[in-house]
């Protein structure tokens, strides 16, 4: 075989090996949603993926199965790097485009809606993994159809909420505060949470209601507020983890990691952002560089051979 042929070789076992090593990279990452007002995929999960109470969460279960349920906290797009609105096309804003949580998009005026009012509200975000980036709430506009599928020109462009998120959270959750504008019936608030430690990005859709003109009276609100949907328990929370099929570890969320640390895109797009991606990547590397290595010496072996 010639040297070229064999470099040739080399260079192929090289990058098939980083192949093999990049497909095994980390778990899909999961990391949390909002439970106030508490998303479409924690009320479900609340309400028991087994046996659903409401009849759109019935409907979610009989459309893609109990395990959506179950990894609550994984709504996610792994390279996003803020390309929301290009990855995601009208209509399946709520999955973020991913088939695995289709159900969320269905669109109808029976999800558990929570109650509100203009003016201030406080958000809370169950947070399964800290991570450095930015959170930003949207509501639709008045003009919203909940019966028809949501698109982006639904949304008011101004934020009710915008917030640096950290690598640390006050006990699991992250807290903030926004505001709401003068609204009336059902409504949606939608969440984007950018990292800017990775091009990971995370989605959640809650389902709001100011009630009608009555609301500011108090009746509509303590009317709407029997109906409202929970968030899940943290005993809900521990006891379903068995059946999640998504991992948090090497994904910022271990507090000696370096703050700010950049994941390579290619292992964050698998969900990957471990220190075992770079390190597997390193040792094909290093594998590659030895088979290169073994190769021109025994070409050296053989050439003085040849010649003596």
């Amino acid at each position: 075989m010639s040297m070229k042929r064999t470099a040739l070789s080399v260079g192929v076992i090289g990058a098939a090996f980083l192949s093999v090593t990049s497909v095994g990279i980390g778990a899909a990452g999961a990391h949390g949603t909002v439970t106030n007002p508490v998303s479409r995929i924690a009320a479900c999960y609340a309400e028991g993926p087994e046996n659903p109470k409401s009849q759109i969460c019935k409907d979610l279960v009989a459309l893609s199965g109990t395990q959506p349920l179950y990894d609550w906290n994984e709504v996610n797009i792994a390279n996003a790097d803020g390309h929301h609105q290009a990855l995601i096309p009208d209509g399946k804003l709520c999955s973020a485009n991913r088939d695995k949580y289709k159900a969320l998009d269905l669109p109808r005026a029976d999800w558990p809606a929570s109650p509100v009012t203009s003016g201030k509200v406080d958000f809370k975000f169950r947070v399964t993994a800290p991570h450095q980036g930015n959170q930003t709430i949207y509501i639709t506009k008045q003009s919203w159809n909940p019966t028809q599928p949501l698109k982006w020109s639904d949304l008011d462009p101004v934020p009710v909420a915008q917030v640096p998120t950290s690598r640390t959270s006050d006990n699991g959750y992250y807290y903030y505060s926004g505001n709401l504008p003068q609204r009336t019936g059902r409504q949606l608030l939608y969440m984007v949470w950018q990292r800017t430690d990775s091009p990971e990005a995370f989605y959640s859709c809650s389902d709001i209601d100011f009630g009608g003109k009555a609301a500011v009276d108090g009746g509509a609100v303590q009317a709407l507020a029997a109906q409202a949907p929970a968030a899940p328990s943290e005993a809900q929370i521990a006891a379903g983890q068995s059946k999640s099929t998504v991992a948090h570890h090497g994904h910022g969320g271990n507090a000696d990691e370096p703050a700010g640390k950049v994941v390579a895109s290619n292992s964050a797009a698998l969900g990957g952002g471990s220190a075992t991606g770079p390190l597997l990547l390193t040792g094909a590397a290093a594998i590659g560089v030895g088979w290169a290595g073994m190769v021109l010496r025994r070409r050296r072996v053989e050439a003085v051979r040849h010649d003596g």
